[in-house]
């Protein structure tokens, strides 16, 4: 038979501290019994708990107090647990959302405009994933996130591509025209110029002499070596240079030192996308010290706030994210599954049905000749061993002509599904617009040639699980980490496991109240209290 009851041990010596002699005094009616009525004394977070046992009987109460006298002794107590006590008060007032919590941006605006504005206009913020956008594209979304929630929190991502320099800045540039005071920049293994010149553009002297700053920086990453750079100010080579290009002004260049190039932190563990697939446990607490370190060096007004990513998808992951000193949380491949993403409903179907062993590792589109890889859903698609194969034969040969013929008639027949040089003539009408130098590399070697056609298709495929492409669906590219397994195991058998319920605001205000319930169930633990499982789920919620 199944234990329900919640057991105390024999002997506790963890009762509530200096409280010998005093007994609980309150209104009898508040006192509940059942389970049921635990479990929703429990799930009122804005209220204290009491708990006490009496004849190996459990009580427990939402209100009173502690008087001197005889009566009720309690056994444990937990005070009211508000959602806005996780992470740090500042990253709040910086970007004026309710809690410490943001999601994270996807990229070719699967992170899209309508679920920024819905996470904005409840106060929450959410990064437009601009990634593989065209520029009319990304302005497009930026007025309409504007136009929308004027003065509510949205940040844009700000994507590295190294093989595409000349688009990072032709994006900062809108980014600057368009008053976006909030980037979310990924992939950065360097700061670039262009990077830098978007923090120093917004730099201002206020009248105490303070540094005014206006453009923040939110930097996701996963090593010591790149944060180091974020963790101090920009390079001065790259603040000369702006300054002899007009771009910023000598005293903007001079503020710059005294700040740290981002305001914030993002340490993405293992996660859909980009990743170095590092545990969170191990990763955060190392880059918490190295901020601190750096924090004693430079002594900013302002310290490097450290948020976690990766991973964050059930109440037990995010409130293991704040114990472990995070400032704020993100989400991130979840809220693909949402209602408000822009990926098509085939993929969130996919995506709901996941389990957390249900991924791979990718080359990535925008780093294919680095060899650089993303972690994506291998349930239901062959992207990963497709992509896989595209790139042992880009390493292996110099040319496309060097490959075998029968694997050429392979690729073209099963993968690429049209011929090599029909792909390239589609490359050279698109490359001719966006980057020219591609092209000029590309026609001088035909290993570039060979990967800008891979890329067509590496790239292409995220589109097509985005839109939904017919016929395409066994090459669809779905960014997702074990986060999304282990979400739907959390939402298995409520509402929230069908992907028409999942709502972008809905799932984050779930996920931070599960937080602070098991927060409150930890707390009285730790006084001697043990929980049967039916109370472990989550919060009672109306």
């Amino acid at each position: 038979m199944t234990d329900h009851s919640i057991v105390f041990p024999r002997h506790s010596h963890n009762v509530i501290p200096d409280h010998a002699g005093l007994a609980w005094q309150g209104e009898k009616s508040s006192i509940v019994f059942t389970p049921a009525e635990i479990h929703l004394l429990l799930s009122r977070l804005d209220q204290p708990v009491w708990i006490f046992q009496e004849n190996g009987r459990l009580f427990c109460s939402g209100s009173g107090q502690l008087v001197d006298g005889q009566g009720l002794s309690p056994v444990g107590w937990a005070g009211p647990v508000p959602l806005e006590q996780f992470g740090d008060s500042s990253f709040r007032q910086t970007y004026g959302t309710r809690f410490n919590y943001y999601a994270g941006a996807m990229a070719n605006a699967i992170s899209s405009e309508d679920m920024v504005i819905s996470l904005g206009a409840n106060g929450l913020m959410g990064s437009f994933g601009s990634g593989g956008c065209s520029l009319e594209r990304i302005g497009a979304a930026i007025h309409k996130i504007q136009s929308a929630i004027p003065g509510k929190p949205y940040a844009v991502n700000l994507l590295n591509n190294p093989n595409e320099p000349v688009l990072e800045q032709k994006t900062v540039e809108l980014l600057l025209q368009s008053g976006v005071h909030v980037v979310e920049a990924s992939a950065y293994l360097i700061p670039t110029i262009n990077l830098v010149w978007y923090r120093a553009a917004g730099l201002f002297q206020g009248g105490q002499g303070e540094v005014v700053i206006q453009n923040h920086i939110i930097a996701k990453l996963s090593r010591k070596e790149v944060a180091i750079r974020f963790l101090q100010p920009a390079p001065q080579e790259a603040l000369d240079e702006l300054v002899t290009l007009s771009r910023i002004t000598p005293l903007q260049a001079e503020l710059a030192l005294k700040v740290p190039l981002a305001d914030d932190i993002t340490v993405e563990a293992d996660s859909g996308g980009h990743t170095d697939n590092r545990p969170l446990v191990s990763i955060l607490p190392a880059i918490l010290n190295l901020r601190d370190e750096r924090q004693a060096l430079h002594r900013f007004s302002q310290p490097v706030r450290i948020g976690a990513a990766g991973g964050i998808a059930t109440p037990a992951s995010m409130l293991a994210a704040f114990m472990l000193g995070a400032a704020y949380v993100v989400t991130g491949s979840i809220n693909q599954a949402c209602t408000e993403s822009g990926a098509s409903s085939h993929t969130k179907n996919l995506l709901a049905q996941a389990e957390i062993t249900d991924v791979a590792m990718a080359p990535a589109g925008d780093m294919f000749e680095m060899g650089v890889k993303v972690q994506v859903l291998k349930r239901g698609t062959m992207f990963a061993m497709r992509a896989q194969k595209l790139y042992e034969l880009y390493t292996r040969y110099q040319a496309w002509e060097e490959i075998p013929a029968a694997e050429r008639a392979k690729q073209e027949s099963q993968v690429l599904k049209r011929s090599f040089e029909s792909i390239w003539e589609e490359c050279e009408k698109f490359f001719s617009v966006r980057d020219p130098h591609q092209l000029e590399r590309a026609r001088k070697s035909p290993k570039n040639k060979m990967a800008l056609v891979f890329r067509w298709y590496l790239g292409l495929s995220s589109r097509w699980s985005a839109t939904g492409e017919a016929g395409r669906e066994m090459d669809y590219q779905i960014w997702c980490g074990p986060s999304m397994g282990a979400l739907n195991d959390w939402t298995h058998g409520t509402p929230l496991a069908e992907p028409a319920n999942r709502h972008v605001v809905d799932l984050a205000e779930k996920l931070l109240a599960g937080c602070a319930y098991l927060y409150r169930l930890r707390l009285l633990e730790m006084q001697g209290i043990r929980f049967p499982a039916s109370l472990q789920k989550g919060p009672v919620i109306p």
